[in-house]
């Protein structure tokens, strides 16, 4: 049997981005888990990917990784949670990078996702799966909310609407009285082309909705502090020059201009 039997198609798009960019720029990002994981993935899953699109999945990784680590570093002990964790293999990338801390590992999604990850993964020290919807939030209940808490939403957000989005991120701030909020978001603008290359694969069911074009008036919709604003390429460009091809290395920098692909960090109180 298939490990990642019942697990929808749109989850390996950024589990083959780790793959792909792992193999052809090691230097800027490396998932060694993710390479373990190719021999699971079924055939054609890379149907549409281009280096442009790979490089935009992975540099929402290689900036939020950063900002992971450090907030781990700053505490004793905190939570780290993946909210819509899909395929993540965070735990295998950041566990090391983190010395002489306690950091508690959650990944929640739903329940076929869950199970899958059971069998690929395992049980490992510090980690908990939750199975459920995240905008239900009944995940809460299972964690220490008196901890420092990151809550990590990658590539989930654009699935759905401005007010369901606000209504959840309110939520957790309830939840979470030490909590922060890690998420990306493309431009309106940068929705229609992202929308064109999900039709591309021919995953029209993966439609995006949500776009934020000025963070800090998201953020006030929110009622929460905006406590950083991160484009995804800067560090990119200098590392990889000449090694992107021209298209990709115009796409990024259309993309830095226009602000197009941005990371959020929001203080829930």
């Amino acid at each position: 049997m298939n490990k990642f039997d019942g697990v929808a198609n749109t989850l390996f798009v950024p589990l083959v981005a780790r793959i792909n960019i792992s193999k052809k720029f090691p230097e800027y990002f490396m998932d060694e888990k993710a390479l373990e994981l190719e021999k699971y993935l079924p055939q054609g899953v890379d149907k549409g990917s281009s280096e442009y699109s790979n490089m935009a999945s992975v540099a929402r990784y290689y900036n939020m990784d950063k900002t992971i680590i450090a907030f781990a570093k700053s505490y004793a002990e905190s939570n780290i949670v993946y909210l819509g964790a899909g395929l993540e293999t965070a735990y295998d990338r950041l566990s090391d990078k983190i010395e002489n801390r306690t950091v508690h590992w959650y990944e929640t999604d739903l329940p076929e996702v869950i199970e899958a990850r059971k069998k690929v993964f395992g049980q490992r020290k510090n980690e908990t799966l939750i199975a459920g919807d995240m905008f239900k939030l009944e995940w809460v209940k299972e964690i220490d909310n008196s901890l420092p808490t990151l809550l990590i939403v990658s590539g989930v957000f654009q699935y759905f609407h401005e007010e369901e989005i606000i209504a959840f991120i309110k939520g957790c701030g309830k939840a979470f009285p030490k909590g922060e909020m890690l998420f990306d978001a493309t431009s309106e603008s940068g929705l229609k082309f992202t929308n064109w290359f999900i039709k591309r694969t021919g995953n029209a069911s993966a439609i995006m909705y949500f776009g934020i074009n000025d963070s800090k008036e998201f953020a006030n919709k929110c009622s929460m502090e905006l406590l950083e604003e991160k484009t995804f390429f800067p560090e990119a460009l200098k590392m990889l020059g000449k090694k992107l091809s021209f298209v990709t290395k115009v796409s990024m920098k259309v993309a830095e201009k226009k602000k197009q692909v941005i990371i959020l960090r929001l203080k829930l109180n």
